[in-house]
């Protein structure tokens, strides 16, 4: 009869970097060390180090692992439609794991998927006939607001349905009549009512940046 150890699965680099974005993804990034990984792994820590070389590399590899689940922006589409469809699957993987936001591009030894993301969405701009320069602009923009929302997103204490209204309303009903009427306008006629969800405005803000970015091509 094998004992438990004997019927873990072998810990390998793909083992520990599965078992460490579930601990980030739980817990949060902070409580991410190697002595909480080798717990959960059900191993020693020394032994994570002949695998991979330190926290550093793990986290370079954790911030690898999500890039390679956002879609690249695919060839045969036109470059508004594919960097949309890209836009769309960046935020689904960063709301998917909310810790990763602050680290996806403060790493200094990016991995092959990274790499190949970013090469990527480049080619695809470049393609669509922005030049080196504008591809340049495009790409910041169209990131600064992808992570930013993703990460006002991930601090919200509430983004729709009834815990949506729930906390608009207790916010609003403790102030004075009439000090704060646009606010309180904004709460009950929109946030407040059925089937809000914060989570549909970005698709309007990344319309509007696709297509103000659409009369800068070729300049």
């Amino acid at each position: 009869m094998k004992s438990a150890e004997q019927s873990r699965p072998r810990l390998n680099a793909a083992r520990i970097i599965t078992a460490a974005i579930d601990v980030a993804d739980r817990v949060g990034i902070e409580q991410l060390t190697i002595r909480r990984l080798a717990t959960d792994l059900g191993a020693k820590p020394m032994s994570i180090y002949h695998h991979i070389a330190g926290k550093e590399a793990i986290l370079d590899a954790m911030v690898d692992r999500v890039f390679s689940e956002i879609d690249q922006p695919p060839n045969h589409l036109d470059w508004r439609s594919a960097i949309r469809l890209r836009s769309l699957s960046a935020r689904e993987a960063l709301t998917r794991h909310r810790w990763a936001v602050p680290l996806m591009e403060s790493r200094t030894s990016p991995g092959p998927e990274t790499l190949r993301h970013h090469d990527s969405v480049i080619g695809c701009l470049r393609r669509g006939g922005f030049s080196i320069e504008m591809t340049a602009h495009a790409y910041a923009l169209i990131d600064s607001y992808i992570y930013g929302f993703a990460l006002q997103e991930a601090n919200l204490p509430a983004t729709g349905g009834d815990e949506m209204a729930d906390l608009a309303e207790t916010i609003i009903e403790p102030l004075p009549t009439g000090d704060y009427p646009h606010l309180t306008e904004l709460a009950v006629e929109h946030v407040m009512k059925p089937g809000y969800d914060f989570g549909s405005e970005f698709e309007f803000g990344l319309d509007l940046i696709l297509n103000s970015l659409s009369p800068l091509i070729d300049q």
